[in-house]
């Protein structure tokens, strides 16, 4: 009778233990986070945008043969600039390689009484010029520094005037003059396909030699040799073609 009180004191705690283990809730599965995405820019692609600021001419003249010979003097021409830009890009690793077109026009001017003919005022007016160059970069994601260097073009127009009356003495009209630049840059990808940024550059032009007519008769009244660098500042904003990001694990 012992035996089987005990035998059946066992099978009802056999039985409790199983159902409190029944009971018991199965442990929740979570699921291991995903790994860490680092987005990269990509500054690879064409690119078009528009620019603007400032722009300073300094112009050295002196007079030359046949003329009375010497120096007339420098001046500043100064004003604003607004154009247009475009490129292309490639990035390998963190280096960012580039060429680009920039036509700009401008309204670069000034003047100064001359040092040789005190009753004259020679003064200088850059209307556009053009830029084409190479550049070489170092990206740090969405942020570029960049180096640029290579061909310069100015459309400028020189007078003389008489300083008494304000009336044209001599011109030489429209005159292109080649050279070459270097410029700097800081630009930043502030949207996926946007960026802006600013730039400095200088513009070395040739020093040219130019005959001044008189604007009834034509004839050569005066002759020059003028020399020419242009500083500029803009703000540019360029729009890139492509996938602007790419993931990386």
């Amino acid at each position: 009778m012992k035996k089987l009180l005990l035998a059946t004191v066992a099978i009802a705690a056999l039985g409790i233990s199983s159902a409190s283990a029944a009971d018991l809730a199965a442990r929740p599965y979570t699921k291991a986070p995903p790994p860490m995405i680092a987005a990269v820019y990509d500054w690879s692609g064409f690119y078009i945008g528009i620019n603007g600021g400032w722009g300073s001419s300094r112009n050295s003249w002196d007079s030359v043969a046949p003329f009375l010979v010497g120096p007339e003097g420098s001046h500043d021409a100064t004003g604003g600039t607004v154009g247009g830009q475009i490129g292309y890009r490639w990035q390998s690793g963190t280096w960012v390689f580039g060429l680009e077109g920039q036509g700009n026009w401008a309204d670069f001017t000034g003047s100064n009484t001359s040092l040789l003919f005190p009753g004259f005022a020679n003064r200088s007016k850059i209307d556009a010029f053009g830029l084409f160059t190479g550049q070489i970069g170092y990206a740090a994601n969405n942020v570029l520094f960049y180096v640029k260097g290579g061909g310069a073009v100015t459309d400028s127009k020189y007078r003389i005037n008489n300083l008494a009356t304000g009336a044209l003495f001599a011109s030489t009209g429209d005159n292109t003059r080649w050279g070459g630049t270097v410029g700097v840059g800081l630009e930043y990808g502030f949207a996926p396909n946007w960026s802006a940024a600013i730039e400095y550059d200088h513009l070395f032009m040739q020093d040219r030699t130019l005959n001044f007519t008189a604007p009834v008769t034509g004839a050569i009244v005066a002759s020059d040799r003028i020399r020419q660098d242009v500083d500029l500042v803009t703000v540019r904003v360029n729009y890139k073609f492509g996938g602007p990001v790419i993931a990386k694990y």
